[in-house]
């Protein structure tokens, strides 16, 4: 799952994945992610979450909080341009995003 506000992020990040064999799950609204997640747990769970922190109705932080009130065990990761203390968060990954890097990161995180 990939939550972003802006449009053009999720399209180029989730064409990047999609191209590298992964199966992505964009999204421009974090509540609409959030339902979305609430929907798919019923059936099967996401192997990463990935979560813009700025982000306007409901912020990453947030998101995750109501992700992980869900489901404990997700692999979450939290994507940002801005400065934050990375022992806040499990994983952090920087804009501007390369998607070779990211490909790597997505596939380390899911391999745990």
């Amino acid at each position: 799952m990939l939550v972003d506000d802006e449009p053009d992020i999720t399209f180029a990040l989730g064409m990047g994945l999609e191209d590298n064999g992964f199966i992505v799950n964009a999204f421009n609204d974090p509540l609409l992610a959030l339902q979305s997640f609430r929907d798919k747990k019923e059936k099967e769970s996401f192997a990463l979450v990935l979560v813009d922190i700025k982000m306007p109705k409901m912020n990453g932080f947030e998101l995750y909080n109501e992700i992980r009130k869900i489901d404990d065990k997700v692999r979450i990761c939290f994507i940002t341009a801005f400065d934050i203390e990375k022992q806040d968060v499990e994983c952090l990954i920087r804009k501007p995003i390369v998607i070779g890097n990211l490909v790597k990161r997505v596939r380390a995180e899911i391999q745990g």
